[in-house]
């Protein structure tokens, strides 16, 4: 990609996240921060406002090793779920997204800590660029899915007798061997097809059914709004039904 399609989306992203933010925090909030490049521009934000406007009671619960280092990187108040139980909004971002507000996370691996903080938070917005508004998931991504180490052989042939079409475990780029999540987990990427919204709820818990599923990146019904921005700096906010 060009530096200048880089710009463009880095700019879509900072528009998503800047806009979410700022509709969506305050002082005394108990927020989730996600993880991915677009989270990145939403956690410098809430950042900003904190100092701009004297903020000093905003606490933040981690979905990743690296949303907890753009916490304290922001100067901003430290948690985690045990302490802080309930969040008021969780910003995350996205790898797709379809109309109904259904969405595939996973690519950076930590899907399963982005689910248990968008399950507690009263609110959940998604932060995506116009390139993850596909329109169906599965479209471009496959599902990844968090598994037990012990357990890939057996959860790989489990979900193709689920109906995935390709289940591949997901290679390390800067190591040898296989990705392995903050848990400690592997992550198998599987691919369905195109799956209807529909059907997402009904896959995701199929998924989560099999032993040695930890979760996986299907989220269903979970976020209520979600910020697009565009490359031209604009947004677009969708909310669900």
């Amino acid at each position: 990609m060009s530096s200048n399609g880089n710009e463009g989306v880095n700019a879509a992203k900072r528009a998503a996240a800047y806009a979410a933010v700022e509709a969506h925090a305050g002082e005394g909030m108990r927020v989730g921060v996600g993880s991915g490049s677009t989270v990145v521009f939403a956690a410098e934000r809430l950042g900003q406002l904190a100092k701009e406007h004297g903020w000093t009671s905003v606490v933040c619960v981690p979905t990743s090793f690296q949303s907890q280092q753009l916490i304290v990187e922001a100067g901003l108040v430290l948690s985690d779920l045990n302490q802080t139980p309930e969040l008021d909004v969780a910003f995350d971002g996205a790898d797709e997204i379809d109309g109904e507000l259904n969405a595939i996370k996973g690519g950076g691996a930590a899907h399963t800590q982005e689910k248990l903080v968008a399950a507690n938070a009263k609110t959940l917005i998604l932060l995506v660029d116009e390139s993850k508004d596909t329109g169906a998931l599965g479209t471009k991504w496959a599902v990844p899915i968090e598994v037990l180490p012990g357990a890939w052989v057996v959860a790989k042939a489990a979900l193709v007798k689920a109906g995935a079409t390709s289940v591949v475990l997901r290679m390390a780029k800067a190591k040898a061997g296989p990705v392995v999540t903050d848990n400690g987990n592997f992550v198998l990427d599987a691919a369905f097809g195109v799956i209807a919204a529909a059907d997402v709820a009904g896959l995701e818990a199929k998924i989560n059914n099999i032993p040695g599923v930890v979760d996986n990146g299907l989220f269903a019904g979970l976020a209520s709004e979600v910020f697009i921005g565009r490359s031209d700096g604009s947004f677009e906010v969708r909310r669900r039904e």
